[in-house]
């Protein structure tokens, strides 16, 4: 273990596949992450430098704030939810996110059609199952989408995760009534059954391909108070989706992301209103080298 400044550099692994596992905690403050600081470098430059055009279908509460979003991390966003312009849109994009949040029929078959594009050309589909759980309808939906379109991570919290395994649970609305620790096993099964990696969003992130866990530690308990934050990381897990080629990988570098900008926005935010203004600030002027190995 070496310690200089804020910083502490572990190796670290959850996970059931590897004798030993290389990968090494990245700290900033209280931000850890399971996978390297030079993988997660590498990814968040690769994204800057690609800018890849991320095509959401995603709801009218959160549009706005996932796009800038995604332009602050250096990607590219389009936002079109049009049934006859889903073929061509899905031609040009370098990962499709589709997002339940506010659905009706015609969005549900724009996101099929989109979906079985995505999956004919490789392109990365990450699926947000927003509300799973609040109604039947909801979940049907999403595993409506899973069938047909085969998304290769799925981002949600930890009741929407759980729903998806288990009919009988219930979340909160778009709230989730349990915590990320509480679904880990959930999201082990899920990501067994649909073969995506699965993503928990909580005071701890996992992300987990059903074998090897990866765990995001930080953020701030104000991100909470910001709507459109899960949908904001969901956006950006499909940035990088879109630039990295392990899945596991493109979405713990996306959850870093988040909880490191969450954490230095808290600092200095007085409210939740505040907070997201800054929040986009900080993932824009994040650069890889905040990710630099505190060992060399």
């Amino acid at each position: 273990m070496t310690a200089q400044g804020n910083g502490m550099v572990f190796i670290v692994f959850v996970g059931l596949n590897w004798a030993v596992f290389s990968g090494l905690y990245n700290i900033y403050k209280t931000m850890k992450t399971t996978i390297s600081s030079d993988v997660l470098s590498a990814a968040i430059a690769a994204v800057r430098t690609q800018s890849p055009l991320v095509h959401n279908i995603t709801n009218y509460v959160v549009m706005n704030n996932s796009a800038n979003a995604l332009l602050a991390i250096g990607a590219s966003p389009v936002m079109a939810h049009w049934v006859s312009e889903m073929e061509e849109m899905t031609a040009i994009a370098g990962a499709l996110v589709l997002n339940i949040g506010t659905l009706d029929d015609k969005w549900i078959d724009g996101m099929l059609i989109a979906g079985k594009a995505a999956m004919r050309r490789g392109t990365p589909i990450v699926l947000d199952p927003v509300g799973v759980g609040a109604t039947s309808q909801r979940t049907e939906a999403a595993m409506k989408i899973i069938e047909h379109c085969r998304p290769i991570i799925i981002r949600g919290n930890a009741s929407e995760i759980m729903a998806l395994v288990d009919a009988s649970v219930k979340s909160k609305g778009v709230d989730s009534s349990a915590s990320s620790d509480d679904a880990l096993e959930s999201a082990k099964r899920l990501a067994v059954d649909t073969g995506a990696v699965v993503v928990i969003s909580g005071a701890t992130d996992y992300i987990t391909n059903g074998a090897d866990v990866y765990t995001v530690e930080g953020g701030s308990p104000i991100m909470t108070t910001v709507t459109g934050m899960g949908c904001m990381s969901t956006a950006i897990v499909g940035a990088f989706a879109a630039v990295v080629e392990d899945p596991m990988i493109a979405a713990t570098a996306a959850m870093a992301v988040m909880s490191l900008a969450g954490e230095r926005a808290a600092e200095y935010s007085r409210g939740n209103g505040s907070m997201q203004v800054n929040f986009l600030d900080e993932l824009y002027n994040l650069r890889s080298l905040d990710f630099a190995r505190d060992d060399k």
